[in-house]
């Protein structure tokens, strides 16, 4: 009954920070904008334009990179997404790597690796799938897809078919000779 009603309109805060900061977050995040960036849910880690990082990065979360790294660069079990103005002249392990800048050295994605349009890989490319969007560059080697046979698993089931000792037994391009 004596409770004074808050006649503020709804969305507004009192907090003048807040609001503030709110504010410049909906001004910054137009539907360009908003658009422009992949998300993930898994996002940990930014290296901004204008970052130049020389060294090794190591870590099992997923990093966005639209600066520059010189090194090595290995996320075990993370994503590595270089954006449209990235540039890592590194060594790369991680489980997916999606490349829309450009990366110098050699690419290992354990899962995947996606060039789009705007992205430029030279060097050496290792993985299970690989997605080459039309317009992308890609200088050097590729192996993709998953390897079913080692020659040392070929050698012992040649052994057991023909009865012979796998110590005599020579692997030349997936095939067997005595």
């Amino acid at each position: 009954m004596w409770k004074k009603e808050d006649s503020k309109p709804a969305g507004v805060s009192g907090d003048p920070v807040n609001s503030a900061t709110r504010s410049s977050l909906a001004a910054s995040s137009s539907p360009a904008t908003v658009g422009a960036l992949p998300t993930s849910p898994r996002a940990a880690a930014c290296i901004s334009q204008g970052i130049r990082i020389k060294g090794e990065i190591t870590g099992s979360e997923d990093l966005f990179v639209d600066g520059i790294i010189e090194g090595k660069l290995n996320l075990a079990n993370g994503s590595l997404t270089i954006g449209p103005n990235g540039h890592v002249k590194a060594d790369v392990h991680a489980r997916e790597v999606i490349v829309r800048g450009k990366i110098e050295g050699k690419v290992t994605g354990r899962d995947k690796v996606q060039l789009w349009s705007t992205g430029q890989v030279t060097g050496e490319v290792q993985t299970d799938r690989l997605t080459i969007e039309d317009g992308a560059l890609l200088r050097g080697k590729v192996e993709a897809g998953r390897q079913t046979n080692k020659p040392a698993e070929i050698k012992a089931s040649v052994a057991m078919a023909i009865g012979k000792t796998a110590d005599r037994i020579t692997v030349n391009s997936g095939t067997a000779a005595d």
